[in-house]
């Protein structure tokens, strides 16, 4: 069995001992770029290797191109994985402490290049500790695999397409960010706060339980059909 989506706690502690199982650490902080790499140096998932968003998941900046996390180059991007020990036919799990906010980014990231076997884990290194597992405190190393990539262009648009369907009624254009950020009342990041024209407001922490676990899929497809009205999928773009 392929998990793709979401995984839970027990299951994944059910395979952590598979080595064809590669768990990766996203835990990172905007404010602290350093904390992440802190806290998984004190414990984490037994096996699991760390992901730094600026190093490892993001390319290189380039001022008034890119923005501050532009996707590393494809090939790039392989190799990173070749060397967290990730194979063509390895099952990946990620998990975050951040309700999946970055580790997200990496699942999506492996879609992009034709990796269909990585799922989230659902309530993220919380979930983990709260169900009182063994953690782990050394750095985690595992052997280089080789990483082909099927990559999928569709799955990328970049500005000057924002800029020609923002306004179009057949696309949807989702704003993941806090409600306080997409309506530009904070902005710690930054330069300029508030959101991009046409678009609408879809926090991710609004997919989640109080808890921090994903919300029901029933109850989570009804959000999003309400927010994309129709809009088939093909056309809707998030950031």
């Amino acid at each position: 069995m392929s998990y793709t989506t979401l995984i839970s706690v027990p299951e994944l502690n059910l395979h952590i001992a598979n080595d064809n199982w590669a768990v990766v650490d996203c835990r990172f902080s905007l404010a602290d770029t350093e904390r992440g790499r802190r806290d998984y140096r004190q414990a984490h998932v037994p096996k699991a290797v760390y992901a730094h968003l600026d190093e490892d998941l993001s390319g290189t900046v380039i001022a008034g191109k890119t923005g501050r996390h532009p996707l590393p180059s494809v090939a790039s991007f392989a190799e990173t994985l070749a060397n967290w020990g990730i194979g063509s036919d390895s099952q990946v799990v990620v998990y975050d402490d951040a309700g999946g906010a970055i580790a997200a980014r990496l699942w999506w990231m492996l879609n992009w290049v034709g990796h269909e076997k990585v799922a989230l884990l659902d309530g993220g290194w919380q979930a983990w500790q709260s169900c009182g597992f063994p953690v782990a405190c050394d750095r985690e190393y595992r052997p280089r695999k080789r990483f082909e990539t099927h990559v999928r262009p569709e799955a990328v648009v970049d500005a000057d397409l924002i800029e020609r369907i923002r306004d179009d009624p057949h696309h949807v254009l989702l704003d993941a960010r806090s409600v306080a950020r997409f309506r530009g009342e904070v902005e710690p990041i930054d330069a300029v706060a508030g959101h991009i024209p046409g678009a609408i407001s879809a926090p991710y922490e609004e997919n989640l339980t109080p808890g921090g676990m994903f919300l029901p899929p029933e109850v989570l497809r009804q959000r999003f059909e309400k927010l994309v009205n129709a809009v088939p999928s093909e056309n809707v773009i998030c950031y």
